[in-house]
C-alpha cells in the first residue's frame, strides 16, 4: 500500500484563485522514493499543478468598498443639528435656500425664512452647498 495522497482540484483551483498552499513536510524514509535530483516526486510536483512552483504567497484579491458608505446621512444629520442656512441647486437650475428639518431615503423637507418650506424629492436636486459659502460674482 502507497502512502500517496490523491490530489484533486478544487473549483478554486480551475478558476485560478488558489491561495498559497504550503508545501508538504519531508518525512525521513531514509531516502526512499526520491527521484533525480534529490527531490521526493521526481519532479513531479510542478507538473501536477500545472505551474511551477512559487515562492511567494499569492496576493489576496482586494475586497471592495461598500456600496452605502451613510457619509450622506452624516452630513444631513450634521447640517440639520447646526440649523446651517443651505443652498440647493434643482437640476433645471432652480436655487432654494433653506435649513434642512428632515429627510429620508427619497426627499428632504426644507424651511425657507420667507417663503413655504418645501418636499423636495433627492432625484430633483443637482447639488447643495452651504449659504455662506456662496462666491459672490463680481460685477463688472
Amino acid at each position: 500500500m502507497s502512502n500517496r495522497k490523491l490530489i484533486r482540484t478544487t473549483l478554486a483551483e480551475v478558476k485560478g484563485k488558489v491561495r498559497e498552499v504550503p508545501a508538504p513536510r519531508e518525512r525521513s524514509n531514509n531516502g526512499s522514493h526520491r527521484g533525480p535530483g534529490g527531490d521526493r516526486d521526481g519532479g513531479r510536483e510542478s507538473v501536477r499543478e500545472g505551474r511551477p512552483q512559487q515562492n511567494a504567497p499569492q496576493a489576496r484579491k482586494r475586497t471592495p468598498p461598500p456600496m452605502e458608505t451613510n457619509a450622506e446621512l452624516f452630513y444631513y444629520k450634521k447640517q440639520i443639528d447646526a440649523h446651517t442656512l443651505m443652498v440647493i441647486v434643482l437640476q433645471d437650475g432652480e436655487e432654494i435656500e433653506g435649513t434642512i428639518e428632515w429627510y429620508d431615503r427619497g426627499a428632504l423637507k426644507v424651511n425657507r425664512k420667507d417663503a413655504p418650506n418645501l418636499l423636495l424629492l433627492k432625484r430633483n436636486i443637482k447639488y447643495m452647498y452651504k449659504a455662506d459659502e456662496r462666491v459672490e460674482e463680481a460685477a463688472e
